[in-house]
């Protein structure tokens, strides 16, 4: 007798097309119209879906594209599982490499007027710009990572962790919702970038997530991290590329908390702190690193998370 649970047969279907896009305003309006009919989870998550159709035809077409209507609603079979990826290819089929215009967005100016703002300061190039931003999403995603694999579980110093065991120990008890927020920073200061704006933090959270983005660049063009050895060539060069230190300069408004790895000052965090008063450091306590600085914009409370 049988008695075993008889599982039903599978079949995996592979498809592949290629879609030329011939009106690209056409393309975005049945995307977004079609968007707005539908339901998501997450409140502000359909703002975020929205800004990149509007912006890349190429997430239109991603959007409109169905996996689960490979098979149409027909007796004894359905879909149970369907993923999707869009890409842009160029005319013979091969993938483009993704990523913002650094050239468009961060023009050099070479007038070399002693009157010039840009020519007599320090100049966010085409290749910085292309490193930070390449660097930032690594990190955001090695943070996203460590929430999934860790939750809420104390971060330690023992290489299971792919980037908050590099935080401040103050940090290291924060829960995974905290964690989410701080990989997000790394994703707001990326935003920044494709925006054609320097990445100025606006938070503690962000101040650390620069931080840590300028020091692992160097190795990043190096190493050649995520195609960089292909991408930095084709921009244009300029005394001021990849000079870590002077972006550290001009895109911090200081370093204070740095001081939150030195064991000896220990507390500082505190705003009610002797050393952090005679400072004029601020709330650095880990729930205040996602405060808004009072001199800068905040951020889209409405903006979701990437992951």
């Amino acid at each position: 007798m049988d008695s075993g649970h008889k599982h039903n047969r599978r079949a995996k279907v592979t498809a592949e097309a290629i879609i030329e896009i011939t009106d690209e305003a056409a393309l975005i309006k049945a995307a977004i119209a079609d968007m707005e009919n539908a339901e998501f989870a997450v409140d502000g998550e359909g703002e975020g879906y929205r800004a990149k159709i509007e912006a890349d035809p190429v997430a239109a077409v991603g959007w409109l594209a169905d996996a689960h209507g490979l098979l149409l609603d027909v007796p004894g079979a359905q879909i149970i599982r369907a993923e999707d990826k869009t890409v842009e290819v160029d005319e013979v089929g091969l993938e483009v490499s993704g990523g913002p215009d650094f050239a468009a967005l961060f023009p050099i100016c070479r007038c070399g007027r002693d009157s010039c703002d840009t020519c007599a300061g320090y100049q966010l190039t085409p290749r910085t710009a292309a490193v930070l931003w390449t660097v930032a999403q690594i990190l955001a995603d090695q943070g996203y990572d460590d929430v999934i694999e860790h939750g809420d579980q104390p971060a330690v110093d023992d290489n299971s962790w792919a980037l908050f065991d590099r935080y401040p120990r103050i940090t290291w008890q924060q829960d995974a919702v905290w964690r989410r927020q701080a990989a997000r920073a790394y994703d707001d200061l990326t935003e920044d970038l494709e925006a054609g704006r320097p990445p100025r933090p606006t938070c503690p959270a962000e101040e650390m997530a620069l931080h840590l983005i300028l020091e692992d660049a160097p190795t990043a063009v190096d190493d050649g991290w995520a195609g960089l050895e292909e991408t930095l060539p084709h921009l244009p060069e300029h005394p001021d590329d990849c000079d870590w230190d002077l972006a550290g300069d001009v895109l911090f408004q200081d370093n204070d908390i740095l001081g939150l790895f030195e064991i000896e000052m220990d507390g500082i965090e505190d705003p009610d702190g002797d050393h952090n008063r005679a400072i004029g450091m601020g709330d650095y306590r880990p729930q205040a690193w996602f405060r808004t600085f009072l001199n800068m914009h905040p951020r889209d409370g409405r903006r979701p998370f990437r992951r």
